[in-house]
């Protein structure tokens, strides 16, 4: 089931996210929806605060991002199988000297904006059997696990851009927490009541 992407300005969007069980109600289902909602919306990751849920959930398919011509084949073979679902995830390390890219988000559409994070983590997660990970990413893999687990921390890629840009785009992320905006996809917009 393709499920409304909850945009800027929710609430939810800045909680940070509890950690979750084997026992979660409906996991499975859960997952197979957010795929389902991040491929109809062209996405290469979701996170489940942007489908309402403040839980400690994300999922990646960074497999669009290996067709880039520029990247080396390993980087893409690397990408083309990065599909996966991390459960309770933590970023233990963060290495390599910051580097920018040009990063959007399925709840703030149509902004686009430079965000310096580092190239090299090592992460530990879980899987959806529950099976507990450690691995090192780096490059595109990094950053989008990076841009995702943001989301679990109530952080968005916004929040990493300097002042002045903030500014600039403070009237078109205001319009978007109104719905004034044209998604291809289902989105759902804070209500009035939770405006302050």
């Amino acid at each position: 089931m393709i499920l409304p992407i909850v945009a800027y300005g929710d609430p939810v969007l800045r909680k940070v996210g509890v950690e979750i069980d084997a026992n979660f109600p409906d996991l499975k289902e859960l997952i197979t929806n957010m795929k389902e909602t991040m491929y109809n919306a062209s996405g290469v990751g979701l996170a489940a605060p942007q489908i309402g849920k403040a839980i400690r959930l994300f999922i990646i398919d960074a497999s669009p991002f290996a067709e880039d011509e520029d990247l080396s084949d390993e980087d893409r073979a690397t990408l083309k199988s990065f599909n996966k679902v991390f459960i309770n995830a933590k970023i233990l390390e963060e290495d390599g000297e910051e580097w920018s890219f040009n990063e959007g988000c399925l709840s703030i559409p149509d902004v686009r904006e430079d965000v310096t994070r580092k190239p090299k983590i090592t992460i530990e997660y879980k899987d959806e059997d529950f099976k507990t990970h450690t691995e090192v990413l780096e490059g595109l893999a990094a950053r989008v696990f990076q841009h995702e687990y943001d989301h679990i921390e109530g952080i968005l890629f916004t929040d990493k851009i300097s002042t002045l840009k903030k500014r600039l785009i403070k009237r078109k992320l205001e319009n978007i927490s109104k719905g004034k905006i044209n998604a291809d996809y289902r989105m759902r917009f804070p209500s009035l009541k939770n405006k302050k």
